[in-house]
């Protein structure tokens, strides 16, 4: 089931960065970073009203706190580089490498996380970095 999601997650940021790019046009990426920020604020917020989910929390750790704080502060620093990325370069060159972010991913998993890298793992990183490279040079 996480693959399905994982597919839709794929095909949804790429209609983001689509849209986005368009709707950018003449304004300041700051401004529409801000718009997107509370569309996406309005529609989490929807949905945990929808699952009833907000009566979880009152349950969350003090740990989980900081983490989802922290993560919040680094989706806002990668959505004000990315749209502004995105305003002043080509969607087809930005979006490859902002998807770098699966490598660092796989790195930062490994370091702080320590999941498994293996050569496999590190074949599939250098095939992702060339890739991107090739698809920007």
């Amino acid at each position: 089931m996480w693959f399905i999601f994982a597919v839709l997650s794929a095909v949804f940021a790429a209609a983001t960065s689509i849209l986005a790019k368009t709707g950018i046009e003449g304004i300041d990426s700051t401004v529409a970073t801000a718009i997107r920020t509370a569309i996406v604020l309005c529609m989490s917020w929807l949905m945990v009203l929808v699952s009833h989910s907000w009566k979880e929390i009152g349950g969350i750790s003090g740990r989980s706190w900081l983490f989802l704080v922290l993560s919040g502060i680094a989706t806002g620093a990668s959505w004000l580089c990315y749209f502004k990325a995105l305003q002043i370069g080509d969607a087809s060159k930005v979006v490859p490498v902002d998807k770098m972010s699966t490598v660092f991913t796989i790195v930062f998993a490994c370091i702080f996380l320590h999941e498994q890298f293996s050569v496999k793992t590190a074949a599939g990183i250098i095939l992702l970095t060339a890739g991107t490279l090739f698809i920007v040079l």
